[in-house]
């Protein structure tokens, strides 16, 4: 079906509605990664974005069930320049076009995405509009007006507490749309996990005899959470602390941080941190729009991006907190830095 995306900033592209034949509006970001796209397109941190893939052959291996990293689709939307028709693997089990049907996501393609990116990387992060409509620009600009995020984290939690035992330290994860990674990463090393709602409690957390507390990645604004936020500061001596990414931010805040938006983001299998405690860099996979600017008096700079030098990793001695950026569980990306759940975890143990 011919379609178009309309961005925020009057620019216009012609291409090709795939997957779910609808209209979908969200914030247009870009992807850097050449592998991953079913990671990419169920990691609950996209929730309410339109992704553009920068490679320009997408879906060549097929989707295949056990490479979730969430019950399904979480993104708005996702462009890309071509799809390949027959995905060729022996893991394949459906078409991206099928997935993308089945979780009722719009797809667009027979844009060029590299163009598109480089129009992000000079004017940042906007809306954009994928429609097979001729609208007005009134209908556009009202598109645009009811586009909110601000519940992202709240959609993409879950709403039960539930364990995954294990026979080592007991570890609260506080699920803000934690990916199934990081997951069987702690599940790997023998940690019993509970998880738990976004918005619990620091006093219902305390109350299931922890060894620590685990704030996850998610979508969002970190500053929009200030309930979160609150709890969290609520814990900060009580328990150790450990984050991911939001996780990362909240914690930031929690003790007297803040965070910024970045004018398009980290998000791509590619990017090069330095570990400054260990002197050595790693190749890691981000997806954040979101960054730590005022570092708390507490924390010390563990870690930094060596593209543009923001904050990618923080240290409490004091407190017994550990957080990063980045995604250390990979998936998709390389998994250089998977030692940071084994750090977690002498935090952990003190």
């Amino acid at each position: 079906m011919k379609g178009k995306l309309i961005l925020e900033n009057g620019m216009s592209f012609d291409g090709k509605i795939f997957g779910e034949l609808g209209e979908s509006v969200g914030e247009l970001v870009f992807n850097t990664g050449m592998t991953g796209y079913q990671e990419l397109l169920t990691d609950p941190s996209y929730y309410g974005q339109i992704v553009v893939m920068t490679y320009p052959m997408v879906g060549n291996y097929g989707i295949n069930l056990e490479d979730m990293e969430s019950s399904g689709i979480k993104l708005k939307g996702f462009i890309i320049k071509e799809d390949a028709k027959l995905p060729n693997n022996f893991r394949c089990e459906m078409t991206l076009d099928g997935f993308l049907r089945q979780y009722n996501v719009v797809g667009f393609k027979g844009v060029d995405t590299r163009h598109l990116t480089k129009i992000i990387r000079e004017q940042g992060a906007m809306k954009a509009l994928i429609t097979s409509k001729d609208l007005t620009q009134k209908e556009i600009d009202e598109h645009f007006a009811k586009f909110n995020n601000s519940d992202a984290v709240e959609k993409v939690s879950t709403k039960e507490i539930y364990e995954i035992p294990g026979p080592g330290k007991r570890i609260g994860v506080i699920d803000f749309g934690v990916k199934r990674n990081i997951l069987r990463s702690f599940e790997k090393r023998g940690v019993h996990q509970i998880v738990f709602p976004w918005n619990v409690t620091a006093e219902e957390l305390l109350s299931h005899d922890l060894d620590a507390v685990f704030l996850s990645n998610g979508p969002g604004d970190p500053a929009e959470l200030t309930g979160v936020i609150n709890e969290i500061k609520k814990l900060v001596g009580k328990l150790p602390i450990v984050g991911i990414c939001l996780g990362h931010q909240l914690l930031a805040w929690a003790l007297g941080g803040t965070t910024t938006k970045l004018k398009y983001g980290h998000r791509g299998c590619n990017h090069p941190v330095k570990d400054l405690e260990k002197n050595r860099i790693f190749i890691t996979s981000q997806n954040h729009g979101y960054v730590v600017d005022k570092v708390p008096e507490s924390m010390k700079v563990t870690h930094i991006n060596l593209n543009d030098n923001s904050i990618e990793g923080m240290r409490s001695e004091e407190h017994r907190i550990l957080c990063v950026q980045y995604h250390p569980e990979a998936w998709p990306g390389p998994a250089d830095s998977e030692y940071l759940f084994d750090d977690f975890l002498k935090v952990i143990e003190g």
